[in-house]
């Protein structure tokens, strides 16, 4: 998932603010307690989620796909005193998890996890949203885009994850049906007039896009 040498992926660490000791926590607890933890957003990339979201100062921000809750923790570093984070991820087993740690953060009142299919839940929350960080199955990308794109304010953006999906989008050799939906997705991005958008080379890729 990598795609930065690993002597320059740990110069790049060693230069950015560290994680604070929940995230440590965290991360290590995930690569010790659950599946997949390269899943994971990191340090690198939750540095950017953290510093992007200060910047911007959102008041809703919608989450497709917590996992164990690593980067809505970092969203939620820039949110409003009275903003808002909704997350949303299928899997059950991991909602006390994610929870736990919402809680040992001190922000467990300004995150919400909703268990169940984003495509069904998203449509009946009644938010405008600032920010929107897409990091779930790869087939439904371009669905959770267009899902989300009218209900993101004018100005608002909207950042996906995993969109160079290990280079393999790169590499035409690559034809299953992961790959195959992040290029459609990628295109879909590139080619809409409603956004202005960046893919940036950051860990495994993230597509960010600003709504015109």
């Amino acid at each position: 998932m990598e795609l930065l040498a690993e002597i320059i992926q740990s110069y790049a660490e060693l230069h950015t603010s560290p994680e604070n000791e929940v995230l440590k926590e965290l991360n290590r607890q995930t690569h010790l307690k659950v599946l997949m933890p390269r899943m994971l957003s990191g340090h690198l990339q939750g540095r950017f989620l953290a510093m992007f979201s200060r910047i911007l100062q959102p008041y809703r921000i919608l989450e497709i796909g917590t996992y164990t809750g690593y980067s809505a923790l970092c969203l939620a570093e820039g949110l409003q005193e009275n903003g808002k984070l909704i997350t949303i991820d299928k899997n059950e087993e991991l909602e006390d998890f994610a929870n736990n740690f919402f809680a040992k953060a001190g922000l467990a009142h300004k995150i919400k996890m909703l268990i169940g299919n984003a495509l069904e839940i998203v449509p009946t929350l009644q938010e405008t949203w600032d920010l929107v960080f897409i990091d779930a199955d790869k087939l439904n990308y371009a669905k959770y885009y267009e899902m989300v794109l009218p209900q993101t304010r004018k100005g608002g953006w909207i950042i996906a994850d995993n969109v160079l999906w290990s280079g393999k989008v790169a590499d035409t050799q690559y034809t299953d049906k992961d790959t195959e939906a992040l290029r459609a997705f990628n295109k879909l991005v590139q080619n809409d007039t409603r956004v202005e958008n960046l893919l940036l080379p950051l860990r495994d890729g993230l597509m960010i896009a600003r709504k015109l």
